[in-house]
């Protein structure tokens, strides 16, 4: 690929590490960047898994070490969604996808409504209706089986988890969901390289992009806060949730 592609992809995974680390959805621009510049749909997919890779990692980092997150609390979280993430990338090679691709906009448009319709959602901390090892269990090994199985919006899926199960407030629920989002994106990545479709050279070009970016949008979750998090959220369920009604019933 020429040099001015490899700049503008470089560019978009900035930007994309920015959103994602602040509502997810990150995907929305780069999995078509990456079909547009003459990817195969698998290749596309997988390497996508590996930029993103970048930006779920930068901004964990930054969230751990600004103590955003507990990892000894986490940990059956981080497990679970790991092995969710696995068989749900494994699964994908057999199993047809088309009937998420149809839930998945009522699943968007709900996480939208949702955070609308409820301005103090998040605004503190609640009590936990799960466990520790229920939430793994269940939201954390579930997403997980999704991210790696079909993958848009799972960060939103998460982050909607922590709040209403966890009782985290928006904040950390962003701050955990990035581990878990970095966790299952690994998952999908190492079956991915074993598959032999990452296509390096273009990959880690983005993944650092992501990692600047996701840097940046991760700084602005803990100085903006909720302010920020929750009009980004309604804005890219809005967004994600037209492009897959036009991709399913227009195209």
């Amino acid at each position: 690929m020429s040099d001015e592609i490899l700049v503008l992809l470089f560019a978009i995974a900035i930007l994309a590490g920015f959103i994602d680390s602040i509502a997810g959805g990150g995907g929305l621009l780069t999995v078509p960047a990456l079909l547009a510049v003459g990817l195969p749909p698998a290749s596309a997919l997988a390497t996508n898994k590996l930029q993103s890779c970048g930006g779920s990692f930068s901004a964990s980092l930054y969230f751990i070490r600004q103590r955003m997150v507990d990892l000894k609390q986490q940990k059956w979280a981080i497990v679970f969604a790991f092995i969710g993430s696995a068989i749900g990338t494994i699964s994908v090679i057999h199993v047809q996808a088309e009937f998420l691709k149809l839930l998945l906009p009522i699943l968007t448009i709900s996480v939208g409504i949702y955070f609308l319709l409820s301005p103090k959602v998040g605004e503190d901390d609640r009590k936990s209706r799960f466990s520790i090892i229920q939430f793994a269990l269940i939201p954390a090994l579930g997403i997980g089986f999704y991210d790696g199985f079909f993958g848009p919006g799972a960060g939103s899926f998460y982050a909607v988890a922590y709040i209403t199960l966890a009782g985290f407030n928006l904040t950390k629920a962003t701050a955990n969901t990035k581990v878990l989002n970095f966790t299952s994106n690994l998952a999908g990545l190492i079956f991915f390289i074993l598959g032999g479709e990452v296509v390096w050279s273009i990959g880690l070009i983005m993944l650092l992009g992501q990692f600047i970016g996701a840097r940046v949008g991760a700084k602005m979750v803990i100085t903006k806060g909720r302010k920020l998090i929750r009009p980004m959220l309604i804005t890219v369920s809005t967004i994600m949730s037209i492009k897959l009604i036009y991709e399913n019933f227009f195209i």
